[in-house]
């Protein structure tokens, strides 16, 4: 916030001091919109790094939207957020912080990928595989906002190229149906376009693999099964996307090298604030302490499953967090439910796992091989019948451990749990629940009326899942005000 001040004092300075000379005849600079700026490729390039940024934003992907699991059976949200109790108890409303807080964020992400898509075709000296590339990351950038915004409010609007030619924002909503061809309709632009690697310069930008991992996810959510298993099955054939050799080291410092992560946040410690996983750190760490996993999730790892231990800190576990100094122990007097997540514990910005204070990359992992390993098990399954899926899955169990006993003829029971534990923490379950709710695969209200005793300030409390109304969440009431009554509300708020 100091930074921030000392720079509109220096503005008010330099406006001051100019203010009183006469005729000043001088060309401005370092000043740019889409008419001057999209020169040659570095300015391309930059414009698409530019997208990515805002995946930085704490009020983006880091907190908003990791918020919204704090519904699911397996967290308790901690914390003294008014709004993020309000999502776990299912008593939002328009107005709530959480609900409001990315959806500039995600319309940032379609605009400036929309910019770049009508402008970067317009440079006229530019090698044409980068500029393949970054039309690419742009379609797949724009596709991702279009997905966040589905995923959570439903029926959202629609801006075209020609919509942000013309400037005309305000518009009413698009359905559902229209949405998820939007973004399918990138996505496929997208695995046309993108490398299906990178080299290590260039590590971090997404992939022809990214893009058929969300389209994939797509698929499952629109219920298009065959389609999600042709995708999918493109990316599992594919080597370079596949699981790692270990589950835990796609929670590592050097965990930009594993090729099972398919997109992720990036940054360099001590230059850019890691706020994605600064929310799960204990507070005697310097941490948020929220999103605390609950005794259910704990229960659910099987003997002998690695995952566990590589998910979770349990009271007595001893953590290097790079702060300087040695091991850490996991006491209860630092957790409400006696869990939190050691999976993003390691990449917390304290420096270097050393604790020497060297500036490291990091790589927070959005999605990865063994959700869509999972997705494709899942169609296959509902599709085919118990056992579809079983080659499949077991290739996830085997990865975790191979004392994990092999799975036969597993159904959607066992799909479930897999899910559950491979994924805890990463944003899936309270999506997963309320998309098999919809097909009769699971009872979502019976699930979260049972999960509700999450701590013990919590104890006898109750939460009622109201279908359809909680499927979405409300548009942002202030975005509704702005618009005029041009935007409608979702049902039931």
């Amino acid at each position: 916030m100091k930074t921030k001040i000392n720079i509109l004092v220096l503005t008010a300075i330099v406006f001051l001091a100019t203010a009183c000379k006469k005729n000043l005849d001088l060309d401005q600079k370092g000043v740019y919109n889409t008419d001057n700026y999209f020169r040659n490729e570095t300015d391309a390039v930059n414009a698409v790094t530019g997208i990515y940024s805002l995946l930085e934003q704490e009020d983006y992907i880091s907190h908003a939207e990791t918020t919204f699991d704090v519904a699911s059976d397996d967290y308790w949200r901690s914390g003294d957020h008014s709004e993020d109790e309000a999502i776990e108890n299912l008593t939002y409303d328009a107005s709530n912080a959480q609900v409001r807080f990315s959806w500039t964020y995600k319309y940032e992400t379609v605009n400036r990928s929309t910019n770049a898509i009508i402008n970067i075709p317009k440079i006229a000296t530019m090698n044409e595989a980068v500029r393949k590339r970054s039309m690419g990351e742009a379609y797949f950038m724009r596709a991702f906002g279009y997905w966040r915004l589905m995923l959570i409010y439903g029926d959202v609007p629609i801006i075209s190229e020609s919509d942000f030619t013309n400037k005309t924002f305000n518009k009413p909503k698009s359905s559902i149906e229209e949405v998820r061809k939007q973004i399918e309709a990138d996505l496929l632009k997208a695995v046309d376009m993108l490398p299906e690697s990178y080299s290590a310069t260039d590590r971090g930008r997404v992939s022809r693999g990214t893009a058929l991992g969300l389209l994939t996810k797509l698929y499952m959510y629109w219920e298009k099964l065959p389609e999600a298993i042709t995708t999918g099955q493109r990316l599992i054939d594919n080597p370079n996307y596949n699981l790692a050799a270990t589950y835990k080291e796609n929670f590592t410092r050097a965990n930009e090298n594993s090729a099972e992560i398919l997109f992720s946040v990036q940054g360099l410690q001590n230059v850019v604030q890691n706020d994605y996983t600064i929310y799960y750190i204990p507070r005697a760490w310097g941490g948020y302490g929220f999103s605390q996993p609950l005794q259910g999730l704990a229960n659910e790892f099987e003997a002998n499953d690695s995952r566990k231990a590589a998910t979770l800190l349990s009271v007595g576990d001893k953590i290097n967090i790079g702060d300087g100094v040695n091991d850490q122990t996991f006491t209860s007097s630092l957790s409400s439910t006696g869990f939190a997540f050691r999976k993003y514990a390691v990449f917390y910005p304290f420096g270097s796992a050393e604790g020497n204070g060297v500036d490291h990359n990091y790589a927070v992992p959005l999605m990865r091989s063994a959700d869509i390993y999972l997705l494709v098990a899942e169609a296959k399954i509902r599709t085919q019948g118990a056992g579809a899926g079983d080659a499949l899955i077991n290739q996830v169990r085997r990865r975790a451990s191979t004392l994990l006993p092999p799975v036969s003829g597993a159904g959607m029971t066992q799909l479930i749990h897999e899910r559950r534990v491979e994924l805890a923490g990463e944003g899936e379950r309270h999506q997963d629940l309320m998309r098999w709710d919809k097909k009769g695969i699971v009872n979502i209200a019976a699930i979260y009326n049972l999960a509700v005793s999450k701590a013990p300030i919590d104890q006898g409390k109750t939460v009622t899942f109201i279908r359809p109304k909680h499927y979405y969440y409300p548009i942002p009431q202030v975005e509704i005000d702005k618009a005029g009554g041009v935007l409608v509300q979702n049902p039931n708020f």
